[in-house]
């Protein structure tokens, strides 16, 4: 077993509660380490967790588990750690984990879980959705997908993921949330092998020669997995074709980092916008 082996890494740093009077990582903490990295996988997948095993129908419940020790990990070690689905049986599946300091092994380890009935924990055949999913994954495709439209093509799926983000989670009004600029817009909404819609954003005609982004949204599980860039390049390529010359969106001020790394500017004094705060951003095309 090697990193090579993995398409898949987790980092984290060794804390200080892990350590023990060896002054090295106590020994069971490895198994929390590929557990958190098992969790941050099924993020590699595209999968909110909990959504998508509700709706397939059945969850994962770990039957065995095993750890094999080579080398140990100090204090303040970053390490990653590598995972991938090794194996798809009818009702189970065996994830291989390798966790590396560099290029070093210290620790390999593999989790036996078996697909059951949540209800009844009972075994359950793996669904040929997430088997493909799985499998997919390993062989390097690509797990999501971004689809372009109207707001009559994509409203369900667009308006899911808004609610969810800006009236669930951040308690904006929901007359404050949907307008009839949504009847003319492009929007872009990012989806999963599962086919669940995960994020979406919306161009404006803002003025000549001059697009508005929008409304960019996604799930709060998957955040940090790439998938509100999918959005922005898709709605930037998008204002690119139909000749605009500049993009502009209104940046919530948490949010102004993310759009510098896709090149947008800020332009103007910060402003409050349905009580958060929001800078102007500006990208050239």
């Amino acid at each position: 077993m090697n990193r090579q082996s993995f398409r898949f890494f987790h980092r984290l740093r060794v804390r200080w509660a892990e350590v023990d009077m060896q002054k090295i990582v106590f020994n069971g903490h490895y198994l929390m380490y590929l557990d958190t990295a098992v969790a941050d996988y099924w993020r590699g997948l595209a999968l909110p967790y909990q959504e998508a095993m509700h709706q397939l129908g059945g969850d994962l419940y770990v039957k065995k588990a095993t750890l094999e020790y080579n080398a140990s990990a100090k204090y303040d070690d970053v390490l990653d750690i590598g995972m991938r689905c090794a194996k798809i049986g009818n009702s189970s599946m065996v994830f291989e984990g390798g966790i590396f300091h560099g290029d070093k092994l210290l620790v390999s380890g593999e989790l036996l879980y078996v697909y059951a009935d949540p209800a009844t924990q009972t075994s359950r055949r793996v669904p040929d959705a997430l088997r493909a999913l799985l499998e997919g994954y390993e062989k390097g495709e690509a797990m999501t997908r971004t689809q372009v439209g109207t707001w009559q093509e994509l409203e369900r799926d667009a308006a899911s993921v808004r609610t969810e983000v800006f009236v669930e989670e951040q308690g904006i009004a929901r007359e404050d949330e949907w307008d009839e600029a949504d009847k003319t817009a492009v929007h872009a909404v990012v989806y999963n092998r599962l086919d669940m819609p995960l994020a979406t954003g919306r161009l404006l005609v803002y003025k000549p020669d001059v697009g508005k982004i929008g409304r960019m949204a996604s799930k709060r599980v998957l955040r940090g997995s790439q998938l509100g860039r999918q959005v922005l390049d898709a709605l930037t390529e998008k204002a690119k074709l139909r000749g605009d010359k500049e993009v502009i969106l209104h940046a919530q001020r948490s949010a102004a980092g993310f759009y510098a790394k896709s090149g947008f500017q800020e332009r103007g004094e910060p402003f409050d916008e349905v009580g958060i705060a929001h800078i102007e951003m500006f990208k050239t095309l």
